[in-house]
């Protein structure tokens, strides 16, 4: 029998419905309320609420409350350190049954390669992972990537059934002066959904930028911001990722008239955050046990999300819906107990079953071996730049200080928590190496490295001792990528990331156990970051003081804080 004549069977009653969910209540995000009812599954659809059924398989669900899957509305899957597939497994019994990712991060290092990497264990992940083209690769004229995607490398995506549109417009100042490359972009997928990136962007130039058919963003970091925003038409991404959150400074948003223009991501967060906080679930419960209403939540994360990309398949609970459900105690705790994605029930024996996907950029770290001679700075007559970490936040702050010298070098101003730092071009395109300062680390001896850099990836050393930076710029090469501490000439903590120096190929409970090893080797060498590895990816970004665009379409930059 044709599926949709099954559909239509099982939800008049005239034939017993796949599964049952009996006993429990679901939230209804149209009306606010609890609702007792039974919920009718056949194959991936709800077919039939507020009746009884009977079902093939009867679940007693009673005393719980049933809403629809999360959606993810940003996030790059490569900052969880693991490949998709466990992405899938550590997520999706958290609730999150959509996720729409941005491959900027493997797109940056392999091209088009690590594009149809993520399309292809989409196809097979549980999740129902959904991909925006990477627009911005490179990611900046500051930095060597590993690779080039003009439109003629996207197009032939496009039309691909896990393609929604183009991913994070990052170069709004390109927009706003109509770069040539930024306009072939924007024409090609006028149409399409096209996701925003635009920190602090207002007025006029936000409505010029908005005038070229972008929709969403995830970059607001104040609610007058949002508000601005979603006035003129932008659908909001709330972010609370591991490094950049944004929830606390949003929660104003969270009413029942604003719900409708409002979203939740992660954009970038680690599996030891997953682990010990949650996922979505974790905002869901962070913006209720703020005085958030639940209604207003809860839509956010999954109606309203679904709406503003188009998925206007899921989202509510209710017939002819796709069965993504997600068994809660409360509202309040958001406690997955038993998670539904297209209709199945999430389980160990699911995610066995899918098909594995070879793994890519397995020798993408191409980086020369470096000494310690390599990170010496000559001395300067007065100011030296210093790229200021500020705690909690991506952005940094370009200072300058007079540094010490030792010999004719510029030496660490241990005093002033001022230590080295390098980058390292692993790409194998041009050997690049820059070294310079950097401030807020906490770092009083050793060296910790990443081929995590956004957004070009490639290697980023801090440290005390160029020795133990030289070591620990070169055990990345041996590990094919990764995260190395070093303590006195020994490695004390390291995890490999072979995957395009990205992801691992262990399942998510080691990274998490070793991310965690990783985090004490750092904090013993004096680290005072909550979260030293991914504020160590985002330092190679250039230090923009004051978004102030000029005539040329260029962000005006001070002076990049990397010399060299």
């Amino acid at each position: 029998m044709h599926h949709l004549e099954r559909f239509i069977d099982q939800g008049t009653g005239r034939a017993p419905a796949d599964i049952v969910l009996k006993g429990g209540r679901f939230f209804d995000l149209v009306t606010g309320e609890l609702v007792t009812s039974d919920i009718a599954i056949c194959g991936e659809r709800i077919v039939g609420t507020c009746e009884g059924y009977e079902g093939r398989e009867a679940i007693d669900i009673s005393g719980r409350i049933v809403v629809p899957g999360f959606i993810d509305t940003h996030l790059h899957i490569e900052s969880s350190l693991v490949t998709p597939h466990e992405f899938d497994r550590c997520v999706l019994p958290l609730g999150v049954t959509t996720a729409i990712c941005d491959p900027h991060e493997i797109a940056n290092v392999l091209g088009v390669e690590g594009i149809r990497f993520f399309l292809d264990s989409a196809e097979q992940t549980i999740m129902d992972i959904r991909i925006q083209l990477s627009s911005c690769v490179p990611a900046t004229h500051l930095e060597t990537s590993g690779a080039d995607l003009p439109v003629e490398k996207l197009l032939p995506f496009r039309d691909h059934p896990k393609v929604i549109g183009l991913a994070e417009f990052m170069n709004f100042p390109g927009v706003i002066h109509k770069d040539p490359v930024c306009m072939a972009k924007l024409e090609a997928f006028q149409g399409e959904h096209i996701d925003g990136h635009a920190p602090l962007l207002s007025g006029r130039d936000l409505n010029g930028y908005l005038a070229a058919g972008i929709r969403t963003e995830h970059e607001c970091t104040t609610a007058d911001e949002a508000l601005e925003k979603i006035r003129k038409g932008m659908h909001i991404l709330i972010r609370e990722g591991s490094v950049s959150k944004d929830l606390l400074a949003l929660l104003p948003l969270f009413t029942e008239r604003l719900s409708p223009f409002i979203a939740l991501c992660t954009d970038d967060r680690n599996p030891l955050d997953i682990a010990e906080q949650g996922h979505l679930d974790h905002m869901i419960r962070t913006a209720i046990a703020h005085g958030r209403a639940p209604l207003a939540v809860y839509r956010a994360a999954s109606i309203s999300a679904a709406k503003a990309f188009g998925l206007r398949d899921r989202g509510l609970i209710a017939p002819g819906w796709r069965a993504d459900l997600v068994v809660i105690d409360t509202l309040e705790d958001c406690r997955a107990e038993m998670v539904f994605a297209g209709g199945r029930r999430v389980s160990d024996a699911l995610f066995a079953n899918r098909k594995p996907v070879s793994p890519v950029g397995l020798d993408s770290v191409k980086a020369r071996p470096v000494k310690a001679a390599h990170f010496a700075v000559p001395v300067s007559e007065g100011e030296m730049p210093v790229i200021g970490v500020m705690p909690g936040k991506i952005i940094t702050e370009h200072r300058r200080y007079r540094l010490p010298a030792k010999g004719n070098e510029t030496a660490v101003d241990l005093d002033r928590d001022i230590i080295k730092v390098a980058v390292i071009e692993r790409h194998g395109r041009n050997g690049n190496h820059a070294n310079g300062f950097v401030q807020g680390f906490g770092l009083k001896r050793g060296a910790i490295a990443s081929t995590v850099g956004h957004d070009s990836h490639n290697i980023c050393v801090v440290g005390v001792d160029e020795d133990d930076m030289a070591l620990a710029a070169n055990r990345l090469g041996e590990l094919r990528g990764g995260f190395v501490v070093v303590e006195s000439g020994k490695v004390t903590g390291e995890m490999a990331l072979p995957v395009a120096g990205l992801m691992s190929l262990e399942p998510y409970e080691a990274v998490r156990d070793t991310l965690h090893h990783l985090r004490q080797a750092a904090f013993a060498l004096g680290a005072t970051l909550e979260e030293p590895f991914l504020q160590l990816a985002f330092l190679p970004l250039p230090v923009i003081p004051h978004l102030k665009i000029s005539d040329r379409g260029m962000v005006d930059v001070d002076q990049f804080a990397l010399i060299g």
